[in-house]
C-alpha cells in the first residue's frame, strides 16, 4: 500500500522550505521577475496564450505540478521504500525546485517555443515557480495519504480536464518536449 500515515517532522518541512527559498534566490539571480510584469498577482490566470501565463499563482499548468507530486511519490516509494515521508518530501522538493530552475533557462524556454504550443512562453515568474513547488507538495501529500486509486483517478481526471480545455497536459507536454509529433502539435493548435 502506498499510503503512509506519518507526516514529516518540522526539520523536514524546514529543509524543504530552505530548498524552495534557494530555488527562488537562484531564479532571481537568473533574472526571473518576482511577480508578473503587469504588476499584479492573481490567484488564477486562465488564458494560456497570454504573456501573463505562468506569471501568477495558478494557471492551467498548475495541475501538472500536482501530478509531479503523485509521480514522485510513486517513484520514491518504489526506489527507497524504507524512507519515511519526511526524507522523501525533501528529495521531491529538491527535484521540483531543480525542474523550476531548468524550466526557466533560456535553452528550455526556447525549446518550449519551438516544439510546443507555448509560442508566447517567456518563463515563469518566481511567485509562479514557488506556487508550482507548492502544488507538487500538495500532490505528494495526497499520494501519501490517499488510497492508490485516488491518485490514479486524480491523475486521469487532471489530464483529461486540462487536455479538453487547453489541449495540453503533463503527458502531452513531456511528449512534445522530448519527441515532438506534428499530428499532436496540429491538434493542439486547433487543426
Amino acid at each position: 500500500m502506498l499510503a503512509e500515515k506519518a507526516l514529516p517532522g518540522w526539520r523536514n518541512w524546514a529543509l524543504a522550505l530552505l530548498i524552495a527559498a534557494a530555488a527562488a534566490a537562484t531564479l532571481y539571480a537568473m533574472g526571473r521577475l518576482p511577480i508578473c510584469a503587469c504588476g499584479t498577482v492573481k490567484l488564477w490566470h486562465g488564458v494560456v496564450y497570454s504573456s501573463e501565463n505562468s506569471q501568477h499563482l495558478s494557471d492551467w499548468y498548475s495541475p501538472s505540478h500536482v501530478l509531479h507530486g503523485l509521480v514522485f511519490y510513486l517513484l520514491l516509494h518504489w526506489l527507497v521504500p524504507r524512507w519515511g515521508f519526511g526524507p522523501r518530501l525533501v528529495v521531491v522538493t529538491l527535484l521540483e525546485s531543480a525542474w523550476e530552475i531548468i524550466e526557466n533557462t533560456d535553452a528550455l524556454i526556447n525549446r518550449y517555443r519551438e516544439a510546443t504550443i507555448a509560442l508566447d512562453y517567456f518563463g515563469d515568474s518566481i511567485i509562479n515557480s514557488m506556487a508550482d513547488i507548492t502544488m507538487m507538495c500538495l500532490g505528494f501529500m495526497i499520494a501519501a495519504r490517499a488510497p492508490v486509486w485516488v491518485s490514479v483517478m486524480l491523475f486521469l481526471a487532471a489530464e483529461l480536464l486540462v487536455g479538453l480545455v487547453i489541449r495540453d497536459g503533463l503527458v502531452l507536454n513531456v511528449i512534445m518536449l522530448t519527441w515532438p509529433i506534428d499530428a499532436i502539435l496540429t491538434w493542439q493548435q486547433g487543426g
